[in-house]
C-alpha cells in the first residue's frame, strides 16, 4: 500500500467537499493510504503573501513542520500531498524559498519556535495528487480498475495558473500545456478535446473585487469548452471550479449568455469510472447539474444535493477604500517585512 501524509485545506472541507470526498472514496480501489496531517492550518491561500511576507511563511512552515514529524511519514523526506491547487503551491513555495534563503528559513523557523516546532527547509516533499496517482499509482493501474468507462464523454482538461506552474520541483512534464490529466481521462475511456485555455486563470478572488473582470476571465473559459462541443469541464483546482460552477449564473446573466457546462474535480470521475456511486463521489452539489450528463451517458440518476439548490454566491462589492495591494520585496530582502 502507497502511504503518504495528506493535507487536505479548507476549502476540500467546505465549498469543495466533493473533491475530498471522491479523493477518500478512491483509497481502497487504488491501495493509497491518506493520511491527515494532524492539527493543519490554513495556507493563507493567495492574497495573505502579497500583504504580510513572513507571517504567511511562517503559516505555511507549520504545516511543513507538522508533517516532517515522524508520525506522520517516514523520517527521511516524507511526502506530503495536497489536492488544492493554491494549498500545493504555497506548501512547495515555502519549502523551495526556505531551501534557497537560509536568512528566510532562520526568520520562519524563529516564528515556528514560539510553538515547540521547527522545519528543516528540504525535509518534506510537497506533491500534487494528480502527481501522485500519474506517477506514483500508474496510468496502467487505474486503466485496470476502470469497470464503467466514460465512453463519449467529451472532456475538457483544465489545470488552472497555479499547480503546472512555476513547478519548482519539475513536476510536471510542460509548465504551459500539461497533459497528464488528458492522460488520465483517456484511460478512462473518455475523449480528450483540444482546450487551449487549460492554465489560462479563471480569475481567483476576483469576483469579490471586479464583476465585468471576473466574468469575462470566466466566460472565455466555459466558452472555450463549449465551442469545442465538451461536455464537461474536468479541474483539479477547488477554486477554478468554485468560479466556473457557482458564478457561471451570474456570468451567464452579465453577458446574456445560456451556458450550461457542468464543471467537476478528476478524481470524481476516476471514482465514476471505478463504478462508485456518484452519490459517494459529491455528485449533485455542483450549481452546473451533471445530472442529465449521467443520466445521457450512464442511465444514472443522481439527487440534487441541498447546497446546490441554494442561491450561488453573490460578488462583494469592494470597500471604498480599496484593498490591501501586493508588495513585492526588494531584492536581497526576501521574507522581510517592509
Amino acid at each position: 500500500m502507497s502511504k503518504y501524509s495528506f493535507y487536505p485545506g479548507c476549502s476540500m472541507e467546505s465549498s469543495a467537499r466533493a473533491y475530498l470526498d471522491s479523493t477518500l472514496a478512491l483509497q481502497s480501489s487504488l491501495d493509497l493510504q491518506l493520511d491527515e496531517v494532524k492539527d493543519w492550518n490554513c495556507c493563507g491561500a493567495t492574497e495573505y503573501a502579497a500583504t504580510h511576507l513572513l507571517p504567511s511563511y511562517a503559516l505555511v512552515g507549520r504545516n511543513l513542520a507538522l508533517a516532517a514529524q515522524p508520525s506522520h511519514g517516514a523520517p527521511a523526506a516524507p511526502t506530503l500531498v495536497a489536492g488544492c491547487s493554491a494549498c500545493y503551491l504555497n506548501l512547495a513555495k515555502t519549502d523551495y524559498y526556505m531551501r534557497q534563503s537560509g536568512d528566510l528559513a532562520e526568520r520562519v523557523n524563529t516564528a515556528l519556535a514560539a510553538g515547540g516546532l521547527h522545519y528543516q527547509p528540504g525535509a518534506v516533499k510537497v506533491r500534487h495528487l494528480l502527481d501522485i496517482l500519474i506517477n506514483d499509482i500508474g496510468l496502467a493501474q487505474i486503466k485496470a480498475k476502470v469497470t464503467r468507462p466514460l465512453k463519449g464523454w467529451r472532456v475538457a482538461a483544465y489545470y488552472g495558473c497555479q499547480v503546472p506552474r512555476p513547478d519548482y520541483d519539475h513536476r510536471f512534464q510542460n509548465a504551459e500545456y500539461p497533459m497528464q490529466m488528458e492522460q488520465l481521462m483517456q484511460a478512462l475511456g473518455a475523449t480528450v478535446i483540444d482546450f487551449p485555455l487549460k492554465t489560462h486563470c479563471c480569475g481567483g478572488h476576483m469576483t469579490q473585487i471586479s464583476e465585468a473582470t471576473s466574468y469575462e476571465l470566466i466566460r472565455r473559459l466555459i466558452q472555450g469548452a463549449d465551442q469545442y462541443r465538451a461536455d464537461l469541464l474536468v479541474t483539479l483546482c477547488p477554486m477554478c471550479q468554485l468560479n466556473l460552477d457557482a458564478y457561471q449564473v451570474e456570468m451567464n446573466k452579465f453577458f446574456k449568455t445560456s451556458y450550461h457546462v457542468p464543471v467537476i474535480f478528476f478524481t470524481q470521475l476516476i471514482g465514476l469510472a471505478f463504478g462508485i456511486d456518484p452519490v459517494q463521489l459529491g455528485f449533485g452539489r455542483e450549481f452546473i447539474s451533471a445530472s442529465a450528463l449521467l443520466k445521457d451517458k450512464l442511465g444514472v440518476d443522481v439527487p440534487v444535493a441541498e447546497e446546490a439548490v441554494a442561491a450561488p454566491p453573490r460578488p462583494r462589492r469592494g470597500q471604498p477604500e480599496g484593498l490591501p495591494m501586493p508588495r513585492m520585496p526588494r531584492s536581497g530582502q526576501l521574507g522581510q517585512e517592509e
